[in-house]
């Protein structure tokens, strides 16, 4: 029953899609058919081209991810745990958090070239933010009596960050890893559009110009279950290594 529950939302949404494009109300060039949008879907997965572009761009984005992710927890750590770090990152981190890291691109195209290293330098800076302020907060809010008790015990300085600080830290790094893996997605098909000769970003503009809608939502189908596949091996790994607070806890 939960599952049907789950997948009620999307299949009216694609009641109210059919139904759109089958109206007449609309060109089939902007509400194209379901099938041919599932047309050209199986017409990807057919192609190992096509694969070799979805690789493309997903590693471009872990790429830049798992580089934010390491610097991310570490300097977050550290801003949770200390007032000097706090008080040297914290102005820098809250200051330009606003500014739209997009907008540096062409700077980084300049500096690291037309190719996967530019995207991934921008994902990483894109990532970073979330990853440093959430992980920040978490070790910021460590219960005192826990590290008290630690402390009383003889638990050394290390213990206690090994023992105590991580693992009531380990659910908000999650948190901010979910948030970060997805705009690692958007980071690079965006960029991809703009400046690429590969990977999905460019798919996709090169089908919107050549007005083969169908073919460009049959791409958004394959970024959008790229992004679903990635949250869930977070969760996955979330629930592995975090057991003692699942998240289904959360929902009734």
């Amino acid at each position: 029953m939960k599952p049907l529950r789950a997948l009620l939302p999307l299949a009216l949404a694609l009641a109210a899609w059919e139904a759109a494009a089958l109206s007449g109300a609309w060109n089939k060039l902007l509400f194209p058919p379901l099938e041919r949008i599932f047309h050209e879907l199986l017409a990807f997965f057919m192609k190992g081209e096509a694969l070799a572009e979805a690789w493309i761009s997903l590693y471009r984005a872990l790429g830049g991810f798992a580089l934010a992710a390491a610097v991310g927890v570490t300097l977050g750590m550290l801003m949770g745990r200390s007032r000097l770090v706090a008080a040297a990152l914290d102005p820098l981190f809250s200051g330009t958090y606003a500014v739209p890291k997009l907008a540096l691109f062409p700077i980084f195209v300049f500096v690291f070239g037309i190719g996967s290293l530019s995207k991934v330098a921008l994902v990483f800076l894109e990532c970073l933010y979330p990853i440093v302020i959430i992980t920040a907060q978490g070790a910021r809010h460590v219960p005192a009596v826990l590290v008290w008790s630690a402390e009383n015990m003889g638990a050394s300085p290390l213990a206690v960050l090994r023992r105590v600080v991580v693992p009531a830290t380990a659910p908000f790094v999650f948190a901010g890893l979910r948030v970060a893996a997805p705009v690692a997605l958007i980071v690079v098909i965006i960029t991809e559009m703009v400046s690429s000769a590969d990977g999905l970003g460019y798919q996709v503009i090169y089908a919107l110009s050549s007005l083969k809608t169908d073919r460009m939502l049959a791409l958004v189908v394959v970024i959008a279950a790229l992004g679903w596949a990635l949250d869930k091996a977070l969760v996955a790994l979330r629930d592995r290594l975090v057991y003692w607070e699942k998240l289904e806890t959360y929902y009734v």
